[in-house]
């Protein structure tokens, strides 16, 4: 087998560990939970409409167990192709898919209006996680991908240690 590269090698800090295998798949299991098995909830707080008066439609609820679904796909994806490896090269690859998914997440929202996106002080719960957490995941994958606090990095270099 050949030799792995000093970069390949290199132990992923320990802030980033924790987010990207801890805090984040747990979170985003949360989302998969609300979005399968408290739908009425889910749609309420997303966007309040005749949902709540009426109930959770079967085109409606399918199309949350699949988004659920997705959101367990990404939680596994993350956690566990991440937690067998140290190398850089697959956990650039695996956040750079990811990034590109925030980016796709947060543009599903633009239907509420471009006001939603800052309107920190009017979101609840379901924006905070739709919206906030994406903002928080997505800033931690840009500085992975950037280099920063990794050891070995030419990239800027805000020393995290490991």
């Amino acid at each position: 087998m050949p030799a792995m590269n000093n970069v390949s090698a290199t132990p992923i800090p320990w802030p980033y560990r924790l987010f990207f295998l801890y805090i984040e798949p747990i979170s985003t299991l949360v989302g998969a939970y609300f979005a399968h098995f408290q739908q009425a909830y889910y749609m309420e707080q997303t966007y309040s409409t005749a949902t709540g008066l009426l109930g959770v439609s079967t085109r409606e609820s399918i199309v949350l167990s699949q988004l659920a679904n997705l959101y367990l796909a990404f939680t596994l994806n993350e956690a566990l192709v991440l937690r067998a490896t140290n190398n850089r090269r697959v956990w650039n690859t695996v956040l750079l898919v990811l990034l590109i998914a925030d980016f796709g997440h947060l543009y599903s929202v633009k239907a509420a209006g471009l006001e939603v996106y800052t309107a920190f002080t009017e979101w609840n719960a379901m924006y905070w996680g739709n919206l906030g957490f994406v903002y928080i995941g997505a800033l931690h994958r840009t500085c992975f991908l950037l280099g920063i606090g990794l050891p070995g990095s030419s990239g800027v270099n805000a020393k995290l240690k490991t």
